[in-house]
């Protein structure tokens, strides 16, 4: 049955809606069961990809959209106003489809359930493996978001590497049970890795649209989840939050941690709150990764519970030094380099962003400082990028300095991110003011708000400083400031 939805969908897409194979399909949605036959029907129709946070700002939204070459977006009435606002300042626009919602072709819009139901003459064309599927936005190692070129051979390559019996999520007798998650689907990691990986292992996937302590707990009741796929963050709320008792894990076998490093301490804090050992494993992985490519084995010993696992099979990794770039052995710490039929091709129309993250031959640069153990586990040091991660979410800095930039008091700015129990990290700005000029946090705090979503808002302060340190160079020398200044 959904393969017959997700054909007459890419069919709909190609005859009644106009589009044609390689354009680009913008999704504003949050998690709903429908995201699957509409996320499959548009790469079936041969076309790609993009989704956006739905947490974002209109001027967010239409910046990746009119980056992407988006032609049609899929919606939900709640961002419907969002999306009519947007559409007419996209290149070539075409139509808007609406889950949920009924046909007004007053305004070009399209409701899902009746291109479903309608007769459609298109043939489908076949689909190269090297064929752009997916088009994620990430700011990579430093700057400002970019189109990550994920084609189906990488996105399946990557399912295929985490059906391996060592890494695979569950076992073949354990397939009928439920896995419950509330990671975003227009997120690498729940698309890719959570939705894709259950449909295509036939696990029962239970999905929130949005996190709230109550929903979640009804969850648990209502659904007995055998697997979970969290992030640190709600980890610790399972491991620490009053309304959560042991009762309500009692489920519970089996869990996933992805997006940042869960601590050994955190780990331990889960496993008392439980009552008994539940398995737990993590990942390590990058949008330009599709997205994984290191997994804690089923069978690690439990010193390695904290790692971020081995490599996955056919994918290689080398650390090299920071200063030098020479291949480093077990226990010495430096960036970390993958390769692997899961990387990406490149950066949407911009040569300088991927010629600085991918070597010639094909080495994917993640600005993460790691070293490995005799055993070939992995450990993560730290970041020599620069994002921020709030929650597992992306905030980078140089989109909130420009913004806070267009202030006219300020001078100049540095955004860093500083240590959060329950976020894992939270931006805060150093703002330097121009002479005499009367900025205040408040006018930062209210001119930057509104233009950005809820997760990179400065929730760690301003504050103001005489100067930004630099180097010769000009790049701000942000650990002086987390150390010197947090």
């Amino acid at each position: 049955m959904m393969k017959l939805l997700i054909d007459k969908f890419a069919q709909a897409l190609l005859g009644h809606c106009g589009l044609k194979p390689g354009e680009v399909v913008g999704l504003l949605l949050p998690n709903i069961p429908e995201y699957i036959l509409i996320s499959h029907g548009i790469t079936a129709a041969g076309l790609t990809i993009t989704s956006v946070n739905p947490l974002y700002t209109p001027d967010e939204v239409k910046r990746q959209f009119q980056n992407a070459g988006v032609k049609a977006i899929v919606t939900i009435e709640l961002f419907l106003e969002v999306v009519l606002t947007i559409a007419p300042e996209l290149p070539g626009y075409r139509t808007t489809i609406c889950a949920g919602g009924e046909d007004d072709l007053s305004k070009n819009v399209h409701g899902l359930q009746s291109l479903l139901m309608a007769s459609h003459e298109a043939e489908l064309p076949g689909i190269s493996p090297l064929d752009l599927a997916l088009l994620p936005y990430s700011s990579g190692t430093t700057g400002l978001p970019k189109g990550v070129m994920l084609s189906h051979l990488n996105l399946v390559s990557n399912l295929v590497q985490l059906e391996i019996k060592d890494f695979c999520a569950l076992l073949p007798e354990e397939l009928n049970q439920k896995a419950l998650t509330v990671l975003p689907m227009f997120h690498i990691y729940g698309f890719n890795a959570i939705m894709n990986s259950c449909v295509k292992m036939g696990i029962h996937l239970v999905s929130l649209p949005k996190f709230t302590p109550e929903d979640y707990i009804k969850a648990l009741v209502e659904h007995r989840p055998y697997f979970l796929f969290v992030v640190p963050s709600l980890l610790l709320f399972l491991a620490s939050h009053p309304a959560v008792t042991k009762e309500h894990l009692a489920s519970v076998r089996t869990i996933t941690s992805g997006a940042a490093p869960a601590t050994e301490g955190l780990i331990q804090k889960f496993q008392e709150k439980a009552g008994r050992d539940v398995l737990i494993r993590q990942g390590y992985g990058m949008t330009e990764s599709a997205p994984v490519t290191l997994f804690t084995p089923r069978n690690a010993p439990s010193s390695k519970k904290d790692t971020a696992g081995v490599l996955l099979p056919n994918t290689e990794a080398k650390v090299v030094s920071l200063s030098t770039g020479e291949a480093l052995g077990p226990h010495k710490s430096g960036e970390l380099l993958v390769r692997g039929p899961q990387v990406m091709a490149g950066y949407l129309n911009n040569e300088k962003a991927t010629e600085e993250t991918l070597t010639e031959d094909g080495w994917l640069r993640t600005g993460d400082v790691v070293y490995y153990d005799e055993d070939g586990y992995f450990f993560i040091v730290d970041r020599c990028k620069e994002l921020i991660k709030v929650k597992g979410n992306q905030v980078s800095p140089t989109e909130l300095e420009n913004i806070i930039l267009e202030i006219p008091g300020v001078a100049d700015v540095a955004v860093v991110g500083i240590p959060d129990t329950l976020a894992g990290e939270l931006p805060r700005a150093f703002v330097v003011r121009r002479n005499d000029a009367k900025v205040t946090e408040e006018d930062v705090l209210k001119h930057v708000h509104p233009k950005v979503a809820t997760y990179k808002k400065i929730a760690g302060g301003i504050k103001f400083i005489d100067s930004i340190p630099r180097n010769p160079s000009g790049k701000i020398l942000r650990n002086e400031l987390k150390i010197a200044k947090c």
